[in-house]
């Protein structure tokens, strides 16, 4: 039967048994084409390759989201995939580079060069040690940050529109919101369903253990594409070119090397990426001559800059696209990563 069905293909297709069709010799230079719907084909590949584009695009998130502090290659991760609190919090992270492991610890990333640590303890300066106080971290969103108003900050609601309106480009890919503090702005990014993902990054343990206190009190998030990483500013825990947009909220002026950590935001920065900061300025053009050297003398313990600095640290770092927006002591800026 198989080779009684191979050999009748030999034959040529007669008119009278397929009446519309004409009849073609084997040896003819013409045959008529296979013709499909082209809207079939096109709708069809186009949900394939769309599937196919977002399969890569999470394994690549996957791969490359989180980077060895030391090395800068990129980690192993072992455990359930994705990037909010649960997935990452049953989730082991080893470099493949220098081969040394991370965790995570309570319920936050330890992604510290001193992250293994048994003997060793660094003490930062006053201003970041401050932060790292329980004390002072459960206070930062019950009256500590109110505060911030008498200086010219907008509040919070106010600042997070302005935010986002510098991060429009950004729209869809991963923001880094570096020295978060509680989580104030974090959470408010997650909320907003604007990005894939939104890493709430901070140096101090209890501000962490504040944010995941303020997230546990809201059910939405604690399956949002929301992650809590302990790194610090000046060794982002993230390959380069890996980041879509970085977010600094009054936070600038405590970083014990402020060019160091913008360097740092640079690097993860991809292409095109936005940073937006906001700090407490030194003084401003409308300050009088006599208040400016007062305040120079008062607030040496900070590193409050001026309008001219924040531009210049960000150009000499290899920023683009300045901007600013001042109102009193308060400044929010926002400078670009150039297109390759």
């Amino acid at each position: 039967m198989a080779m009684a069905s191979s050999s009748s293909l030999h034959y040529p297709l007669r008119q009278s048994s397929f009446p519309n069709c004409p009849y073609l010799p084997n040896n003819a230079r013409f045959r008529p084409p296979l013709r499909f719907p082209s809207s079939t084909i096109r709708a069809s590949s186009a949900v394939a390759l769309e599937q196919d584009l977002a399969t890569q695009h999470n394994q690549k998130l996957e791969v490359e989201l989180f980077a060895c502090p030391v090395c800068y290659q990129p980690l192993i991760r072992k455990g359930p995939p994705g990037i909010n609190l649960p997935a990452i919090y049953r989730s082991g992270f080893k470099c493949k580079g220098c081969n040394k492991s991370y965790s995570s610890k309570d319920i936050y990333l330890d992604l510290t060069v001193t992250a293994s640590s048994r003997d060793y303890t660094e003490v930062k300066p006053a201003r970041t040690e401050l932060f790292r106080s329980p004390l002072v971290s459960f206070l930062y969103e019950r009256g500590w940050r109110q505060n911030f108003n008498r200086s010219g900050f907008p509040g919070p609601d106010e600042e997070f529109q302005m935010a986002q309106a510098y991060f429009k480009s950004a729209e869809g890919g991963l923001l880094v919101d570096v020295s978060c503090g509680s989580g104030l702005f974090s959470r408010k990014f997650a909320k907003a369903g604007t990005y894939s993902g939104v890493i709430a990054l901070d140096f101090s343990e209890n501000m962490l253990r504040q944010c995941y206190d303020f997230i546990k009190s809201d059910g939405t998030l604690l399956t949002t594409n929301l992650a809590l990483v302990r790194a610090d500013v000046s060794r982002l825990p993230f390959s380069s070119g890996s980041v879509d947009a970085v977010h600094a909220g009054a936070a600038l002026h405590c970083w014990p090397s402020p060019s160091n950590a913008v360097a740092e935001i640079t690097r993860i920065l991809r292409s095109g990426g936005v940073f937006v900061g906001t700090t407490f300025l030194r003084y401003n053009s409308s300050t009088p001559w006599i208040l400016r050297s007062l305040r120079e003398r008062f607030l040496q313990n900070y590193n409050y800059l001026t309008e001219e600095e924040i531009k210049d640290l960000c150009t000499s770092c290899g920023l683009t696209n300045y901007s600013s927006k001042v109102q009193q002591s308060f400044i929010m800026f926002s400078a670009q990563k150039p297109q390759n």
